[in-house]
């Protein structure tokens, strides 16, 4: 298992898994920032350098023309996807001013699924990831937990939710349905399957304490 951290120019909650020696660390653009207060030296700074000047004596920069199809976030993920990685934390993918890139990130955890690879795409106490005819089973963590799915492409089939307060048999989630949208995590573990389609589905995870934040 090889893993890649990706930080993007979002909102920093701070980090809930360690990169350790092994890890490929992408900094996309002003995640670089994010980087800096976390205490981390990127193996690779990628970006156009549009919400940030490149810094001076950083090696491995790797500039991308500002106009161009994919966000800085995403050339990231395709980097570490070509250096052989499987499992993808993406950091700062979410608030900040812009929800279009919140989005965009979401869409990517389905392009990774696609190409047989897990992305984690971490918020403040939620955690996103995309599922593709599998099925996923999540700890509850937080008493109450909370628990959505998504479709935000062709019509999901087959789609189970066991162990939660709302489940679901044999259901259909469509994308313009938001009929999963808020269940509650009621068993130790819980288990949503997807027979044909993709989801995006996140759950709760206990809040950060000020200790856990680097």
């Amino acid at each position: 298992m090889k893993r890649c951290f990706v930080f993007a120019a979002g909102t920093y909650y701070g980090l809930r898994e360690l990169p350790v020696p092994g890890d490929l660390i992408i900094a996309a653009d002003a995640g670089y920032l994010i980087c800096q207060k976390a205490g981390i030296t990127p193996d690779l700074l990628l970006g156009d350098f549009d919400s940030m000047d490149e810094p001076e004596n950083l090696p491995n920069v790797l500039r991308v023309p500002v106009e161009k199809d994919d966000t800085d976030t995403m050339l990231a993920l395709k980097e570490g996807l070509k250096q052989g990685c499987n499992e993808f934390y993406i950091y700062g993918g979410t608030g900040g001013k812009r929800l279009d890139h919140t989005l965009a990130n979401l869409q990517a955890l389905i392009w990774l699924r696609e190409h047989g690879v897990r992305g984690y795409l971490e918020d403040d106490d939620f955690i996103w990831t995309a599922i593709r005819n599998e099925t996923l089973t999540v700890k509850r963590e937080v008493e109450w937990g909370l628990f959505s799915a998504f479709c935000f492409g062709p019509p999901a089939q087959g789609v189970d939710e066991v162990g939660f307060q709302y489940p679901l048999n044999d259901a259909v989630l469509r994308a313009g349905e938001p009929l999963a949208v808020s269940n509650h995590i009621l068993e130790p573990e819980a288990a949503i399957t997807v027979r044909d389609g993709t989801l995006v589905v996140g759950w709760e995870l206990p809040r950060h304490r000020d200790t856990d934040i680097l």
